[in-house]
């Protein structure tokens, strides 16, 4: 039998930056659609979890915890292939869909997404943003793959549309990111709690034009260049050293949050935080 060779980054031209040699298998197969114009692509996961993950044990034996499937009027544990999805349409009945039957609800948007409308990127407010995933090049597909990204690139405009991922369909956007096409999952409009249904107190008093003047002052004295990279999950790496120092039999470190000081006085606290103070 032939020795497996190993892939290189030549095997994907189109792989995004920061991506190993190995890239991940995609995690959908289908095609863009632009008119006539067909893009086959690849969906890869574009973001990566760092959240420190617990196991529930027993305190007494440190035993793994498990959760198991029971039925409520039998009282008994369920076997996962007796597990169906069922709606409930009224108190205690349901309606029952198979694998198959979800997957028609999705016609022939299960591997495709038609463009319908381009708009301007910049426009999208990033609250209807869900989801981040990078595109490939299918097979056959790099020409077109190019041509879509750099006229995206060049007008500075997104492809919406509708494709079906997980059992759900998605509004997405599509756009060049990083020298390779994006996939944004995007909430629908009625998705959106809006701010005026927010029940909270009210905003205070109209700030006087002085403190707007300085409270701009002050925005303008933290302004910097977005650097993605500088800032880290300080919360996660005290996670991790207070896991390693009880691993070693050490005391874990414990820092007590200090309450911030309410200014009396707005105009005070504006020319202190200028000033540098606190």
């Amino acid at each position: 039998m032939p020795r497996k060779r190993s892939a290189t980054k030549e095997d994907y031209p189109l792989a995004a930056p920061g991506y190993s040699a190995l890239m991940p298998r995609s995690l959908w197969n289908g095609t863009i659609s632009v008119g006539l114009i067909n893009v086959p692509v690849k969906l890869y996961t574009a973001v990566e979890s760092k959240t420190v993950h617990f196991r529930e044990v027993h305190l007494e034996d440190e035993g793994k915890v498990q959760h198991r499937r029971f039925c409520s009027a039998e009282d008994k544990e369920v076997p996962y292939e007796e597990v169906v999805k069922g709606y409930e349409v009224s108190r205690g009945k349901y309606v029952v869909l198979d694998k198959d039957e979800i997957a028609a609800a999705a016609g022939d948007r299960a591997h495709a997404l038609e463009v319908e409308a381009f708009v301007e990127t910049d426009a999208i407010d990033p609250v209807f943003y869900e989801k981040t995933y990078y595109l490939g090049a299918g097979a056959k597909g790099g020409d077109a793959y190019r041509l879509l990204r750099d006229a995206l690139e060049r007008t500075g405009r997104a492809g919406l549309g509708r494709f079906t991922f997980h059992n759900r369909e998605y509004l997405a956007a599509v756009r060049p990111l990083d020298g390779v096409l994006a996939l944004h999952t995007m909430r629908f409009a009625d998705e959106v709690v809006a701010g005026k249904d927010v029940e909270f107190d009210a905003p205070g008093r109209r700030p006087r034009d002085r403190e707007v003047e300085m409270a701009g002052k002050l925005v303008s004295s933290l302004h910097e260049k977005w650097n993605p990279g500088k800032r880290k999950d300080e919360y996660r790496a005290a996670v991790l050293e207070m896991i390693e120092r009880k691993a070693a039999g050490k005391k874990p470190k414990r820092t007590r949050e200090k309450p911030p000081e309410e200014a009396p006085d707005l105009m005070a606290a504006l020319e202190a935080s200028l000033a540098g103070g606190k």
